[in-house]
């Protein structure tokens, strides 16, 4: 039950580390693409688990789902695709819009998981660890958005 903080410390520190560091020394340094790091360090994490987890994570979808193996493996190399594309600065945005999409279409997976008990990561839990992953899934589509999607305000006032 610890990958949730795992994968908020992944996802947070970077930018933690960044501002403090601008902090320390009085500098301005990007934050946003210290937060983009963070999420690529996140799905890198997250598609680790996609070859080490693989038949867990093949039950997490229903049965009559095809190839669930082959999905999961697929959906792997996906999590290692846009990791990439989240270090590469001139790919955040899309990206941001990418994982958006994937994160929102495997949410169901969760659900699913939870309803039939699958013991991975916590569904075992049932219904109750959507009170969990629910809310893992809104922050880090919050940061994906905050940091990759949305155009900052340059504008001064």
């Amino acid at each position: 039950m610890t990958t949730p903080i795992i994968m908020l410390v992944l996802m947070i520190v970077p930018c933690l580390a960044v501002r403090a560091l601008s902090s320390v020394t009085h500098r301005d340094f990007d934050v946003r693409g210290a937060a983009s790091i963070g999420l690529g360090i996140l799905f890198i994490f997250t598609g680790i688990g996609h070859f080490i987890q693989t038949e867990p994570m093949a039950q997490m979808l229903p049965s009559w789902v095809p190839e669930r193996v082959l999905l999961v493996y697929l959906t792997g190399v996906l999590e290692f695709a846009i990791a990439i594309g989240f270090l590469v600065p001139k790919t955040r945005r899309f990206t941001g819009w990418v994982a958006t999409i994937v994160l929102v279409l495997f949410f169901p997976g969760n659900i699913y998981a939870a309803i039939n008990h699958i013991p991975m990561g916590g569904h075992a839990w049932g219904p109750v660890y959507l009170l969990i992953r629910a809310p893992l899934q809104a922050i880090i589509l919050f940061w994906v958005y905050w940091f990759t999607v949305r155009q900052p305000n340059t504008a001064r006032r």
